[in-house]
């Protein structure tokens, strides 16, 4: 036996934060969810049957979630949920256990009669999920076994959302749980014309879409992720202004310290937010260097206002410093993007990285190198 098929006879290790949902061994009476309506009766036991209007509970949820508020505690219990009345010939749809993933799988149903799959990807949404592998081969292999899916239906089909796919092994599938992998729309909202097409799909439905409205959605998320490092360098520039000839000054901070803090904040929103908003827009191919011109933009700003407001800064050694330092954020920050868009690969974010690491740590230490002279001169 292979190692993946040796990790698929696994018993299965429940890492999410609630118990597993198994078919036949859990009490389904103490699912208590909003979203559950009430329970049908399979050949190993009682399914919950989930609603397909989504309460402003869910709505809010989602909210949070793009903010990053309790984003990794945005979970649904592994295991079979029916949809309608399902039937042993009913379609089996799969999906992650990232609530906002399942919410709208579940409310694009509406009308149907249907299964879904949740498989544990550890509240990761499917397409990230499979990047890291958790929505993968070994994951449904096994959720397919706990639940005893193929005493629950009589067909052998399973329908993967199409951005899954990279994860998982379709010959593998089958294989080692019997089911036929088969990958629907891009989009949720294409699933029920999708069914209505005996399971084909169009050009449209194939389709992947990154416009601005599906860039802008994901900044909050970003701009939340790393507030508190950013945070924490603004204090850590604002208490360092207070260094200089002589003794440490309280004074210098009130000159300018305060400037220093808000260009390092000013620099991680404007990398966090303007690349990903403009990202066709920007010149170059790669995330850094879209990341070094939104800098380099903001730099030309900061040496406006310097040679209008010289007392802002303490000398040309501090607006040096900033000159350097801020396209090196914001080509970092830029950077960070490549695991919220369908507009690079894994092998392209790691190339990209080997490249601009290095050259942005060297920049770094030369931007504070500079700074840190203009304290002293």
């Amino acid at each position: 036996m292979n190692k993946r098929a040796h990790q698929a006879n696994k018993p299965d290790r429940q890492t999410c934060c609630q118990p597993a949902v198994q078919i036949g061994d859990r009490d389904v009476s103490k699912l208590s969810r909003h979203w559950i309506s009430g329970t049908i009766q399979t050949p190993v036991g009682q399914v919950p049957v989930v609603t397909t209007r989504l309460l402003s509970s869910d709505k809010i949820g989602s909210y949070k979630a793009r903010w990053g508020v309790g984003r990794m505690a945005s979970r649904v219990e592994p295991g079979l949920y029916a949809v309608g009345r399902p039937t042993d010939k009913s379609p089996v749809l799969v999906s992650a256990n990232y609530k906002m993933s399942f919410d709208r799988l579940r409310s694009c149903l509406n009308g149907t009669d249907s299964w879904i799959l949740v498989i544990n990807t550890h509240g990761i949404n499917v397409w990230c999920a499979a990047g890291k592998g958790t929505f993968g081969t070994d994951e449904i292999v096994a959720r397919v076994r706990s639940v005893r899916l193929s005493e629950v239906v009589s067909h052998r089909k399973l329908i993967l959302p199409q951005l899954g796919a990279a994860g998982v092994a379709a010959h593998e599938v089958k294989k080692y749980s019997g089911f036929r992998v088969r990958y629907g729309p891009i989009r949720a909202r294409d699933i029920q014309a999708f069914l209505e097409a005996d399971m084909k799909t169009t050009p449209e439905m194939r389709q992947v879409r990154f416009g601005i409205r599906e860039r802008i959605v994901l900044i909050p998320a970003e701009l939340v992720l790393s507030a508190k490092y950013a945070l924490c360098a603004a204090v850590c520039f604002m208490l360092l202004s207070g260094l200089g000839p002589g003794v440490y000054s309280l004074d210098r901070i009130a000159e300018y310290g305060m400037a220093s803090g808000l260009l390092i904040l000013l620099a991680y929103v404007a990398g966090t937010t303007v690349p990903p908003a403009l990202l066709p827009w920007l010149p170059g191919r790669s995330f850094s260097i879209k990341g070094v011109w939104v800098g380099i933009i903001l730099a030309a700003g900061i040496w406006w206002y310097a040679s209008h407001s010289p007392e802002t800064f303490r000398n040309q050694w501090s607006v040096a410093g900033w000159l350097v330092i801020v396209p090196v954020v914001s080509s970092f920050l830029a950077m960070n993007f490549t695991g919220s868009s369908t507009y690079t690969s894994l092998s392209g974010v790691l190339k990209e990285m080997r490249v601009a690491l290095p050259i942005q740590i060297c920049c770094a230490v030369i931007g504070v190198g500079l700074w840190t002279i203009g304290l002293f001169v």
